[in-house]
């Protein structure tokens, strides 16, 4: 079946110059395409391929799709188990990896790849090698290539480490003016009726695009860099807060092919400029500026008390929840620093508030309880056929089977709820609640697990961590996420379902733990929702006289429930402080 021609995609421009600059150096390390469905990722990726330049002998650049549902042996690829049988020799089957060597591996939806085939391609993409072992019998082969991905982020996150692999990143909106919504569907349906005639309609536009990417990779050569270059390009990536040299190596490729693309004997500021997006989008820790906050809208007489627009709402909370906050939910959103608190101790399985079923307290902790300790893994070992094949010499019934081992991941993932309203400002609550975030942080860092921290306030829920390998330093993220507005506690907990559910489906066997930190000012209910399996309430709540919100939520959601106390003695660390 014929691809869709690159030169009859409609707009799209940004993300054309990308993949035509990863197609004139492949060095620079493929593109991930974010953006939402129907938005062309995915018929753009594939259809580069047709305008590849061949090599000397006319062949052209490899394009590879790896399929979600791959095994590890269709990537990496497989000894022959017939030839060792009839003939006793090993023959190595190539799989996609070494096909994709010298052109480029194109994954759909790789936030869903799986963790196992991540791993491969992680070892593999930083080597340049594809090494694959089986009971003595060892074969290499090169394998360097561009990795071209496209997602969706409303399905899920794609992991640190590989998502730092591509050199580009381009984030699509999915707005479209009437005019391209109309000619993106005309063309469309003009290639469904004569798919060959539109090929040949667009003939010479293909083979334009061919010749201009190999004039291009003849100039790349060619082009030179002025010192201010490196200069400018270092000055921004430091602003930007990036970390690494990742980020300038491959800005100084993308800028230098984009000069090859457009003709020029060497780099320019347009260059530099055009790719900045591209190369920082992924890898920006920093804003690119600041803006003052905006004052909260003012009520209109017309509206009155009792008035039902947003406006009524200071910072983005309910009316309801503007009397809870008081002045501070009056405020526009403002930081507040983490306060340091002791490593965490949290209780055991007494005072938990029930609702239906409750993950039981010593089998979710395991072995001795502590973060780390006794977790499963998802992956389970399974046989290798191969290797028992070997170890029966041909024999069968066999009398021995070889199991292949399972492969390391991670099983656990801690989900942060971080109440930032308006009321967490008093007592500096939110500084101390961050604080109790980063010794859970900390902890997870020191066992090798996973974690994310939701913050909702201001109307809304935001991302403040990402879900990703615990890092070792979380304070500067945590004082960077601002408190005030309302509580959106329904919409936190809808969310933080939607995500372990994601999880889950990507990864069966997941331990997903769950921590809601708050102090309890809202009105909402949250008792027509579905209890939160393995989920900790920790109380906030610093007045004398308590309201005890926390432990009403705490039982809607049928979960344990804790009251924090800072600086108090109980919060000094011992083992098994993990529910």
């Amino acid at each position: 079946m014929s691809e869709f021609p690159f030169a009859a995609v409609v707009g799209q421009e940004a993300l054309k110059t990308a993949l035509l600059l990863n197609a004139i150096n492949p060095r620079i390390g493929g593109v991930l395409i974010s953006g939402p469905r129907g938005s062309a990722k995915s018929t753009l990726a594939r259809a580069l391929a047709a305008i590849l330049p061949g090599d000397s002998e006319g062949q052209r650049a490899p394009f590879v799709t790896l399929p979600l549902g791959a095994s590890e042996d269709r990537l990496v690829g497989s000894l022959d188990l017939q030839k060792v049988l009839a003939d006793g020799e090993a023959t190595f089957h190539a799989g996609l990896l070494a096909k994709a060597d010298g052109g480029v591996l194109y994954v759909d939806e790789v936030n869903l790849l799986p963790d196992t085939l991540v791993d491969l391609l992680l070892d593999v993409a930083a080597s340049g090698t594809n090494i694959v072992e089986r009971d003595g019998i060892s074969h290499s082969h090169p394998a360097r290539f561009s990795l071209i991905g496209t997602m969706n982020p409303d399905e899920g996150e794609l992991r640190p480490q590989l998502l730092d692999r591509f050199g580009l990143c381009l984030e699509q909106e999915g707005a479209i003016s009437i005019d391209e919504r109309i000619a993106i569907v005309q063309q469309r349906e003009a290639f469904d009726r004569d798919p060959t005639g539109t090929l040949q309609h667009f003939e010479s536009a293909q083979a334009a695009l061919t010749e201009r990417i190999a004039k291009a990779q003849r100039l790349l050569k060619e082009i030179t860099t002025d010192p201010w270059v490196y200069r400018t390009i270092a000055n921004r990536c430091e602003a930007a807060g990036v970390e690494g040299l990742r980020a300038d190596v491959t800005w100084h490729r993308a800028a230098q092919a984009h000069a090859a693309w457009r003709g020029m004997a060497s780099v320019d500021q347009q260059d530099i400029d055009t790719v900045e997006p591209w190369v920082l989008a992924h890898r920006r820790t920093q804003p690119p500026e600041q803006h003052p906050p905006s004052p909260p809208p003012r009520q209109t007489p017309s509206q009155g008390e009792g008035g039902s627009s947003s406006a009524n709402t200071p910072s983005g909370g309910s009316s309801s929840q503007r009397g809870e906050q008081g002045q501070w939910g009056a405020m526009p959103p403002m930081a507040q620093a983490s306060i340091s608190q002791p490593a965490l101790k949290l209780p055991d399985s007494d005072g938990v508030a029930q609702r239906g079923k409750r993950a039981d307290t010593a089998s979710s902790a395991g072995k001795g309880g502590a973060l780390g300790q006794g977790r499963s893994l998802v992956a389970t070992s399974r046989l290798d056929g191969f290797a028992t094949i070997i170890a029966n010499r041909g024999q069968w019934p066999w009398r021995q089977l070889k199991m292949r081992k399972a492969r390391a991941g991670q099983a656990t993932a801690h989900l942060v709820l971080l109440d930032t309203s308006g009321s967490t400002l008093g007592q500096r609550l939110l500084g101390q609640a961050k604080g109790l975030v980063e010794s859970l942080v900390t902890q997870a860092y020191a066992a090798r697990e996973q974690v994310a921290v939701l913050g909702f306030g201001n109307g809304g829920v935001v991302s403040i961590l990402s879900r990703r390998r615990a890092p070792k330093n979380a304070r500067a993220t945590l004082d960077n996420a601002k408190g005030g507005g309302g509580t959106p506690l329904r919409e936190a907990i809808i969310e933080a379902k939607r995500l372990i559910r994601q999880w889950q489906r990507r990864e069966p066997g997941l331990k997903v733990r769950t921590y809601l930190i708050t102090d309890g000012r809202t009105r909402e209910t949250v008792d027509d929702l579905a209890p939160l399996e393995d989920c900790l309430v920790i109380d906030t709540e610093q007045s004398k006289v308590k309201r005890g919100q926390g432990a009403r939520i705490a039982e809607q959601l049928g979960a344990r429930y804790w009251p924090a106390s800072f600086g108090d003695s109980s919060l000094v660390h011992q083992p098994g402080y993990l529910p």
